[in-house]
């Protein structure tokens, strides 16, 4: 039996061409003032998704709509990190624990260098070990790189905790 998976997660919002009132750009669980927001269900951050993907695939556990349906209204402007939190119980509660992740947001804004910290903290605190962040730009080319939305792509590897 194995004692260590890894999961991908990948997860991608569009900008939201009509911003509802008050709602902020949220990524890594960090709200990014007077940018335009990501379209979504939930808060949409991409980041924390792709985060809780990857380990809910370690896990073998599904996916995040399995768990958090965005046919759900409860879920309706969920805080992602909440969700990762949540994801971090159902892959605690399955035997195993996350030895880390890594991630790469995709766009061309915003800039994240003078957020990665905070960003960081808020990710490794929900998911229950390091998260790590780094960010790329498209170059302009297709529609991340026409700035019509956000991607991230996410690795995580869990050991086992318990005995199954």
């Amino acid at each position: 039996m194995t004692d260590q998976r890894v999961g991908l997660g990948v997860d991608v919002h569009p900008f939201a061409l009509e911003p509802p009132p008050g709602r902020p750009l949220v990524l890594g669980g960090v709200t990014f003032p007077g940018e335009c927001p990501l379209e979504g269900h939930s808060d949409a951050d991409v980041i924390a998704h792709a985060v809780a993907d990857a380990m809910l695939g370690a896990a073998g556990l599904g996916d995040l709509g399995a768990h958090f349906p965005d046919t759900d209204p409860s879920f309706s402007g969920a805080n992602s990190i909440e969700l990762l939190r949540g994801v971090a119980g159902l892959v605690e509660a399955a035997g195993w624990s996350l030895a880390n992740a890594d991630c790469t947001l995709v766009g061309e804004r915003p800039k994240v260098a003078a957020h990665r910290e905070e960003m960081v903290a808020r990710l490794s605190a929900a998911a229950g070990g390091p998260v790590s962040v780094k960010a790329t730009r498209p170059e302009r080319l297709g529609s991340l790189g026409r700035v019509e939305g956000l991607a991230c792509l996410a690795v995580a590897l869990v050991t086992r905790t318990a005995a199954r």
